[in-house]
């Protein structure tokens, strides 16, 4: 199975296999080398979404894991992904993270705006959701300045939504 890619300016979005999601899951750096050593939490949790996805038979390559990775070394820095593949709605929820050294440098937003222009301009999206902890303003800020907007805040988290442009005439 060929995994998909993503350009993304100083970046590229390197989508992961199945097996090489099992290796993050289970504590490996999933063939790719990584920053810092291995990824942050979250992309190991993700990569088991991931393999669950696999295993009951409704992974959709294209909206899975991606792995960041710096065009300059090619160092994985950090990874976005999708929750699951887009509903009868076209909705479809996102996180990502980085590693602790590559924080600050604006790979987040880099790599989050190229995964949502490549997810808005498909037919089978239409919205782009994410959930964010009220005291992690970082990520807060990354979504905005992605063009996410706040639609929603509930116990200890805010809700946030990037919509297809409506079409032109």
């Amino acid at each position: 199975m060929t995994a998909p890619r993503i350009p993304a300016g100083r970046l590229t979005l390197e989508g992961v296999t199945p097996s090489a999601a099992a290796g993050l899951r289970a504590g490996g750096g999933g063939g790719f080398a990584w920053l810092g050593g291995g990824p942050f939490e979250g992309t190991r949790d993700a990569a088991g979404m991931m393999v669950r996805a696999y295993v009951s038979g409704v992974h959709r390559p294209e909206f899975g894991l991606y792995v960041l990775v710096r065009r300059e070394d090619g160092r994985a820095v950090g990874s976005v992904c999708f929750h699951a593949a887009p509903d009868e709605d076209g909705r479809t929820e996102i996180g990502y993270d980085l590693v602790q050294a590559a924080r600050g440098h604006g790979y987040a937003t880099e790599a989050l705006r190229a995964l949502a222009g490549w997810a808005l301009a498909r037919d089978d999206v239409r919205r782009l959701f994410a959930v964010v902890e009220h005291t992690n303003a970082p990520s807060r800020a990354v979504l905005e300045r992605a063009g996410f907007v706040k639609v929603g805040e509930g116990p200890g988290e805010t809700a946030y939504e990037l919509r297809k442009p409506p079409p032109t005439p």
